[in-house]
C-alpha cells in the first residue's frame, strides 16, 4: 500500500464527511455534485486497490490475505453504493447516509494499513 494515497483517502473522506454532514442539517437531498465528489472518493478507492493488487502480485502482499482482501472490497464498494442509497432518499437523511459512509472509509483505511504491516501497528 501506498501511504500518501492511504493518507489521501482518508483527507477526502473526512472533508466530504463534513460537507455531508452540512447538507444533511441544511435539510438539503443531494444533488450531481456530491455524485462527483462520491465519484472521485470512489476512483481514489480503487486506485489503491490496484497498487495492493499489484504490489501483493509482487511478493510485497499482506500476511492476513484474505482479511486485507475483504476490508478492500468494503472500501471499494462501500462509496457507490452508500452515493445510490443517498441519491435514491431525497430527503435530508440521503447525505447523512454519505456522511456516515465518508467516517466509515478512513477507520477502514487505518485497518487495511494494520494488515498490510502488522509490524507497525
Amino acid at each position: 500500500m501506498i501511504g500518501w494515497l492511504t493518507t489521501t483517502i482518508e483527507a477526502v473522506s473526512l472533508v466530504m464527511a463534513a460537507w455531508f454532514l452540512i447538507q444533511a442539517f441544511r435539510g438539503r437531498a443531494m444533488m450531481v455534485p456530491h455524485l462527483v465528489g462520491m465519484a472521485v472518493l470512489w476512483l481514489l478507492t480503487i486506485g489503491q486497490a490496484a497498487v495492493s493488487a499489484v504490489m501483493a502480485a509482487g511478493g510485497d502482499g499482506p500476511e492476513e490475505g484474505v482479511t486485507f482482501i475483504g476490508y478492500l472490497a468494503t472500501v471499494v464498494l462501500l462509496p457507490p453504493a452508500c452515493a445510490v442509497w443517498g441519491f435514491m432518499e431525497r430527503s435530508r437523511w440521503g447525505p447523512a447516509v454519505i456522511a456516515l459512509a465518508c467516517f466509515i472509509i478512513p477507520v477502514l483505511m487505518v485497518r487495511l494499513e494494520q494488515t498490510w504491516s502488522p509490524a507497525l501497528a
